[in-house]
């Protein structure tokens, strides 16, 4: 796994949606689903976490008014 603090949101959701796809396909050991899954979750939490930034973000740059426009 890549360190979390160096992916961008794009490489985030390419590594989880390669997750998704190898435990979707089944036939993975126990031991090594859950490592995957962690892995998953922490990129999920990582993604959020970048999502938030950005609106947050975005909201400063609007003046707060998530109306304008």
């Amino acid at each position: 796994m890549n360190d979390l603090n160096e992916m961008t949101y794009e490489q985030a959701i390419v590594r989880l949606e390669e997750i998704v796809a190898v435990l979707e396909k089944g036939g993975t050991p126990l031991d090594d689903a859950v490592k995957l899954f962690e892995e998953g979750a922490a990129l999920s939490r990582l993604c959020n976490e970048k999502l938030k930034k950005a609106e947050l973000k975005i909201t400063e740059l609007t003046g707060g008014n998530k109306d304008n426009g």
